[in-house]
């Protein structure tokens, strides 16, 4: 087996517990859009499609393919999210991988209700465990997958980011059941993002 393979058994088993808690602690929830961004004006989405390569700032693991656009999540400030790929994996997991830019003129920083806000989570610093997936035909809130020691399984570290910068980013979830194709994405203080799971 190799090395790669080998840590990826090893994640997946780290997190299996972790999981089956978070799909026991499932919460139903409404049609709503995501904190309000929309209603508060501070963002919009669309799925206007990007080219550019993203930078790997290493804590999202490899640079994702930008060559699909699932959504793009724009903030007021000029932060950008663009949603590449939603993937189902043999563990039982969804995988987002995107990129986070930096679209004005000065340096934003990234807001601290992106790190989500259970106490579990809230010791692990900076990170995208804000980040939620809805499953409006099961009516099912999923949340960012954590390991044994509490740590979120996204990137982390993403405390700034300078004009045009771009950051590689990552956040893996429950998947939810095979007969779901299309799921809201949402991250506070964004707007809500309809993506289709591959």
């Amino acid at each position: 087996m190799s090395m790669w393979h080998g840590a990826k058994a090893r994640r997946a088993a780290a997190v299996a517990l972790a999981a089956t808690a978070l799909t026991v602690s499932l919460t139903a929830c409404g049609g709503g859009g995501g904190d309000g961004a929309k209603e508060d004006g501070e963002g919009s989405a669309s799925a206007n499609p990007s080219t550019s390569t993203p930078k790997d700032d290493g804590a999202g693991g490899e640079t994702p393919d930008t060559s699909q656009v699932l959504a793009t999540m724009r903030a007021a400030n000029g932060l950008e999210i663009i949603i590449h790929s939603a993937e189902r994996d043999e563990g039982g997991f969804l995988t987002v991988n995107g990129t986070l830019t930096n679209t004005g003129s000065k340096q934003e920083y990234a807001p601290v209700s992106w790190n989500g806000r259970e106490t579990q989570v809230a010791r692990t610093g900076r990170s995208f465990a804000g980040f939620t997936v809805v499953d409006k035909a099961e009516k099912k809130r999923y949340y960012v997958l954590r390991d044994t020691d509490g740590y979120p399984l996204t990137t982390t570290g993403v405390v700034n980011v300078k004009p045009d910068e771009k950051v590689a980013i990552f956040a893996q979830f429950p998947a939810p059941p095979d007969s779901t194709t299309q799921v809201d994405l949402q991250l506070p203080m964004m707007p809500t993002a309809t993506i289709e799971i591959s």
